[in-house]
């Protein structure tokens, strides 16, 4: 295989395990090869693959070391990354106040996921100080520039009137917009406008979807609010979150199901 690194490489999962399925190990050495030739896009990508374990052994100390590499050397994605790794605590102790300031420079290089998890400090305030103006201005720029998640954030400023108008045709509009670019939350947001609208065939659909990809965060929070739906049908997929929240779970979510399971018979 010709392992060619480009300028506009990202970090994207699906395309990194398709570059390395054929043949992780080599594919690692040659990433590793052209990161040690000073090229950020394989440092970027050395990174990934260290933090993961794909091709390598796992790192996420060393993984954090050559994001921060490529992140000198202006990587976007890198930068984020690097955030990612400081808030979460991967490969260093978790420092929110030094994730926000790799996510304000990513975001300064107009990167969608920068301005994404920069807003996401400012809305809560970790790391920074609590700004919810300059949280909803990051997640409009990232909105804008394609971003699935924070067209869906975007979505709830505008139904709440959180340092804005309230504005329910656009809020939904960018629901709609979030479901269809694959952001789960985004579906569960559009489904729930479907389900106000009386399309309850359309919310399904899109509940479906939301189940299929959510993480176990997502599935723990849904499963409660899907309980106290007022259609049956809707009412009925809080069943479907629960078991899928016991497979991905801990034991409390499979008591969850268990208990569910029992009062639905």
């Amino acid at each position: 295989m010709n392992w060619t690194l480009r300028r506009d490489d990202v970090l994207d999962g699906d395309q990194l395990r398709a570059m390395l399925q054929d043949n992780p190990a080599s594919a690692a050495k040659a990433i590793l090869m052209a990161a040690q030739q000073n090229l950020p896009d394989a440092q970027a990508l050395l990174g990934q693959i260290l933090l993961d374990g794909t091709g390598i052994e796992q790192d996420a100390a060393l993984a954090l070391t050559w994001f921060q590499i490529a992140a000198r050397n202006g990587h976007a994605m890198a930068t984020n990354m690097a955030g990612r790794c400081h808030e979460h605590g991967w490969g260093c102790e978790p420092d929110a106040a030094r994730a926000a300031e790799f996510y304000r420079q990513a975001a300064e290089a107009e990167l969608d996921w920068g301005f994404y998890n920069y807003g996401n400090l400012l809305a809560t305030g970790r790391g920074v100080n609590k700004d919810q103006a300059r949280a909803l201005a990051c997640y409009t720029r990232a909105a804008h520039l394609g971003h699935a998640k924070s067209m869906n954030m975007l979505g709830r400023y505008l139904e709440e009137g959180v340092c804005c108008e309230r504005d329910l045709p656009a809020a939904h509009d960018w629901y709609r917009r979030a479901a269809e670019g694959g952001d789960f939350r985004g579906q569960f947001s559009h489904a729930a406008v479907l389900v106000d609208q009386g399309r309850i065939e359309q919310a399904l659909i899109w509940l479906e979807t939301a189940l299929r990809i959510g993480n176990l965060n997502f599935l723990r929070v849904s499963r409660k609010a899907l309980l106290d739906a007022a259609h049956p049908d809707v009412r009925a997929m809080a069943i479907s979150y629960h078991e899928r929240a016991a497979q991905l779970g801990d034991s409390s979510d499979k008591a969850e199901y268990a208990r569910l399971s029992e009062t639905d018979q």
